[in-house]
């Protein structure tokens, strides 16, 4: 049986990095010279990326909750205990609080909203099971609908992690694996597949050219590094 890993190295592998690979060809062309000193983030930033989320981190505490794996949301809700803690030990409020999760790899279908979970067998792709146990997982533990059983765990969703401060990046190399179910079922071209997946995002979750770099970036804007699943 082939693992969801296993699948994606072997598309990841096959694929250009600089191509189908996610590293737009608009933002290869704008990318920083050689000539630029080492650190600097004054160079002309390509608008395909929203970079705004950096400036966001300004909190006296900050943290990048680094998600590679799905782990049933195991990075929002370490992110929101890490929160929570330093206001009990600390007696920090949440604003002073800047907690960066990362999806990446096959973390990143928690970035994918309950739509995608239901039509691309998101469930069948993790090897997540439902609460019983029987079938597969049809909707992201992480999304919107799960906070509405349970009111008092919106805070572990994204969209309620989000509304509290949260910032979620999104992996813009595992996008194109989304992209590439989306090809396949519903028989659309590039341009409409990536159109499509990047619409069933969810609200709020900000994409970025890849993992790592969205990673890299959190540390240098402050965070400490964890890694959450």
């Amino acid at each position: 049986m082939r693992s969801p890993r296993r699948d994606f190295l072997g598309w990841l592998g096959s694929a250009s990095l600089l191509g189908i690979a996610g590293i737009p060809t608009r933002a290869r062309a704008q990318a920083p010279s050689l000539d630029d000193a080492p650190g600097s983030h004054d160079a002309p930033v390509a608008d395909t990326w929203d970079m705004s989320w950096v400036a966001r981190v300004s909190g006296k505490y900050k943290a990048v909750f680094d998600s590679p794996e799905a782990g049933g949301g195991a990075a929002v809700y370490r992110a929101v205990s890490w929160c929570e803690q330093y206001k009990d030990v600390y007696g920090a409020a949440r604003t002073e609080m800047s907690p960066v999760v990362v999806l990446r790899h096959l973390g990143f279908y928690l970035a994918m909203n309950d739509e995608f979970w239901l039509g691309y067998d998101t469930g069948k792709t993790l090897s997540m099971k439902d609460e019983r146990g029987k079938k597969w997982q049809k909707q992201n533990p992480l999304g919107a609908a799960a906070g509405i059983a349970a009111p008092a765990q919106a805070k572990f969703t994204l969209p309620g992690f989000i509304a509290d401060g949260g910032i979620v990046l999104a992996c813009g190399w595992s996008l194109q694996g989304a992209v590439g179910e989306i090809r396949r079922k519903d028989k659309l071209s590039r341009e409409e597949a990536t159109a499509r997946a990047k619409s069933l995002l969810i609200p709020g979750v900000v994409l970025q050219p890849n993992g790592i770099f969205a990673a890299l970036r959190a540390q240098e804007a402050g965070c400490s590094y964890i890694l959450a699943s």
